[in-house]
């Protein structure tokens, strides 16, 4: 009886607090939340002197956490928590594409009407930036990361969403 979302793929908070959790202040893999680079210059890091804050992790989960770190790193000063525990850095990290996906996109309609679709980045702003998506409270800068994690991880096939979830609309 897990999550029914439990197909939706983590996102770059989940992804990040994985790795930073029980970490202290001294260890390389915090220099995740102090530095801010472009998701090329993440990649590349991942490759060299930060292998360990992705081990474990595939290419498309490198790429959701290169993303998620270039458009919300570096938190601001103070921000990481004294015990670095999952669920402190987890209250502290911003939102991700997996959480902006789950808390806005329901509202309106079933998640496999977001999940299943295989899009470039501008076809998903082009959606975010319709008139029935625009009163979404999401800053701009939220909308292009969330399109972000939608070129990387929708495209589910709808074979891997739970039947519950198989079927409805938009409520627009």
């Amino acid at each position: 009886t897990g999550d029914v979302f439990d197909f939706v793929p983590a996102g770059g908070r989940t992804l990040a607090a994985k790795a930073l959790a029980g970490k202290p202040a001294n260890d390389p893999a915090r220099t995740m939340v102090a530095a801010k680079h472009t998701r090329d210059e993440w990649l590349a890091y991942f490759k060299a002197d930060g292998k360990a804050a992705a081990a474990g992790l595939d290419d498309k989960q490198k790429a959701t956490l290169a993303d998620y770190l270039a458009h919300n790193m570096p938190l601001a000063a103070g921000k990481a928590p004294a015990n670095p525990s999952l669920a402190n850095w987890e209250k502290v990290l911003p939102p991700d594409g997996r959480d902006l996906t789950l808390e806005h996109c329901q509202s309106c309609h079933v998640i496999t009407v977001v999940v299943t679709q295989d899009r470039a980045k501008a076809q998903w702003l082009g959606t975010l930036n319709k008139p029935s998506h625009v009163g979404i409270k999401i800053p701009p800068a939220q909308r292009d990361a969330l399109a972000d994690y939608l070129v990387l991880n929708a495209g589910i096939p709808i074979d891997q969403v739970p039947e519950e979830l198989r079927v409805g609309g938009a409520t627009y």
